[in-house]
């Protein structure tokens, strides 16, 4: 018997048998994933393998994390099973300052396969089950992008994405709230997926399906040497970004702020702010979206 008050039926496990057998293909970007039953953080852990040489298109995935890190150093918790929290290790082969994008890319890949597969059926009765595109007159979970890492439903945060370099490799973490309820959200801002309706108790395929969304994106951009315009990902993104046309206050390094509205996000990544001194350019810092 579960401790869990919800049982562990409604939290069933992820089985890295499968999701080899899913994932790992011959000339396929994903090498190995690697499920473990709890870790501290699985973006230190794949920053260790990525310094032993580990290949490009390792994943690793936990049920539990235990010292999870979103920017900031801020911490991100979750009950086990109740999320889906994984990190991925890539080597793109890009000028640096294209590297920008990787969190951008990863937010497109995350919010497209969370906006696939919660997709209603035409007929209304109940979330779609299989990896497949919404037909038209769908309703989704309304997953959008607030620049740089965050999805948002609403003003409420769904997930969180984390970049790292490591040693000429980028190690890309990803937690998503699946099945958390209100009560154990860790803080009044946050949201799931099945606070917003989409009871997806079987986290593989949408595992399956934003790993293959990432694979898709990760290819194009890097074959176009990392080109966002020719890519479709700069597109992509702002079709996305809830940041854009926003009046925001963006915290920026040094404990400068700055307020303005945004007016695009340019070729490098960089959130396009027009203030009281015009443009301003910004490729790091907190935003906070102004009601």
């Amino acid at each position: 018997m579960s401790d869990s008050p919800y049982g562990d039926l409604d939290r069933p496990p992820l089985h890295e048998a499968a999701l080899q057998r899913a994932l790992v293909r011959p000339g396929g970007l994903w090498r190995e994933v690697r499920v473990v039953p709890e870790t501290g953080s699985t973006n230190a852990d794949l920053a260790a393998r990525a310094r032993e040489g580990a290949p490009e298109g390792t994943v690793l995935v936990t049920e539990l994390q235990t010292a999870g890190r979103g920017r900031l150093g801020r911490s991100w918790t979750a009950p086990t099973r109740s999320g889906l929290m994984f990190s991925m290790l890539l080597r793109p082969a890009v000028p640096v300052p294209m590297l920008g994008w990787m969190p951008l890319l990863t937010g497109v890949a995350v919010a497209t396969a969370v906006r696939r597969m919660t997709a209603w059926s035409e007929t209304g009765e109940g979330f779609l089950a299989g990896e497949r595109t919404p037909e038209r007159g769908d309703a989704a979970v309304d997953a959008r992008l607030k620049w740089p890492n965050d999805l948002l439903v609403g003003e409420r945060k769904l997930a969180g994405i984390l970049v790292e370099r490591v040693e000429g490799a980028l190690v890309v973490g990803v937690g998503l709230n699946v099945g958390l309820r209100e009560a154990e959200l860790p803080v009044p801002a946050a949201t799931s997926l099945a606070i917003e309706g989409a009871p997806l108790s079987d986290r593989a395929p949408l595992l399956r399906a934003i790993l293959r969304e990432t694979g898709t994106w990760y290819r194009e951009w890097t074959a176009l040497e990392g080109d966002p315009e020719t890519s479709g990902l700069r597109t992509a993104y702002k079709d996305l970004c809830t940041t854009l046309g926003r009046t925001v206050r963006v915290e920026l390094p040094g404990d400068e702020t700055l307020h303005g509205t945004v007016r695009d996000i340019d070729g490098a990544g960089r959130l396009v702010v027009a203030g009281p001194r015009g443009d301003t350019a910004v490729s790091a810092g907190d935003v906070v979206h102004v009601r």
